[in-house]
């Protein structure tokens, strides 16, 4: 790990003033599960590094009229206990304790999950974040067991945020905080599959903040569902995150969004649309999980994502229309 200024600021706008308008000049610490592996393996190397976590404007979970604000240092452990987020969102305290480990729980703050870099282990080896050689991608030829099965390149990561998807499905928002004050951003566009080594997989700006999430309220049964090879710490290899608006017994609309299987969390736009009119029984969750990868195209060795991604749809829609 390289020498680095070390800033501790009181308030957002004193964080902001200590970024800086250029990628890798500064970087936010938040609960640093992510940050200080990559300053180890020398990915990340900050000439400063501002730290965050006693800025009290950033922390708790408040429901209001319009849905529920979660603060961004809130941990993934805080959220997944929330008595608010089990109660009207599910799939969010779901997904935030789906994360195996009670010490990444207990540290990994919401705003870090949605910020955090690419698990490729090619990027993580030095090899950039889209593994470019010659012009051409290492990883369609290479060793990409646990690569997109969706969007076709030049981005063949997957989106690591446990969140994303469920927040997705919700509708939710994000309040970044720069130099010329805040901006809302959907998560669904907050996510960016980059087309270049000189962009990011996020749309935050090297000189802002991500301050808090704001989900809308709304009558939905939601529920996330993750598939891992083993219950330790480990990675999901697929997940799908849901959210219906019911009209009685049959769906009025669904929101389904998958994770870990593209550099964006992957709308399923094909199996929102089967739904609709339909109650959710084995055979309609089970057709929608198949329509739900209908274009999915996997690489020489991830063609099981396609079979999980299917099931977790599947698994997820049922498990939200459960009774308690």
């Amino acid at each position: 790990m390289q020498p680095f200024e070390y800033a501790n600021p009181a308030s957002v706008q004193e964080a902001v003033a200590l970024l800086s308008p250029r990628w890798g000049q500064a970087d936010v610490l938040a609960g640093g599960t992510d940050l200080i592996s990559c300053m180890k393996e020398h990915l990340h190397t900050p000439k400063r590094v501002v730290n965050i976590k006693n800025i009290k404007e950033l922390a708790g979970i408040q429901k209001t009229a319009g849905g529920l604000r979660i603060g961004a240092l809130v941990t993934m452990d805080e959220l997944a206990n929330s008595a608010d987020a089990k109660g009207e969102y599910k799939s969010l305290a779901e997904a935030a304790g789906g994360v195996p480990s009670p010490q990444i729980r207990h540290m990994g703050t919401v705003g870090g999950d949605l910020c955090q870099r690419p698990r490729c282990w090619y990027f993580r080896n030095g090899m950039g974040l889209l593994a470019m050689k010659d012009g051409k991608s290492l990883i369609p030829e290479g060793e990409n067991r646990y690569h997109a099965i969706f969007g076709s390149g030049p981005a063949y990561f997957v989106s690591a945020s446990s969140l994303g998807p469920a927040l997705i499905a919700l509708n939710a928002k994000v309040k970044l905080v720069g130099p010329k004050g805040p901006r809302e951003v959907p998560v669904s566009a907050f996510f960016v599959a980059p087309k270049d080594e000189a962009s990011r997989e996020i749309a935050l700006q090297p000189n802002e903040i991500l301050t808090e999430i704001l989900v809308p309220a709304g009558a939905t049964h939601s529920a996330t569902y993750e598939v891992r090879q083993k219950e330790a710490l480990d990675w999901p290899l697929a997940a799908a995150s849901v959210a219906l608006t019911m009209k009685g017994a049959t769906v009025g609309s669904a929101r389904i969004v998958l994770g870990h299987v593209a550099a964006t969390p992957w709308h399923a736009a094909a199996a929102e649309k089967l739904l609709v009119g339909k109650a959710i029984n084995s055979a309609n969750a089970e057709a929608a999980g198949k329509a739900a990868v209908g274009d999915a195209k996997p690489l020489s060795q991830n063609a099981y994502k396609v079979t999980l991604a299917k099931t977790a749809v599947k698994r997820a829609l049922l498990d939200a229309v459960k009774k308690a």
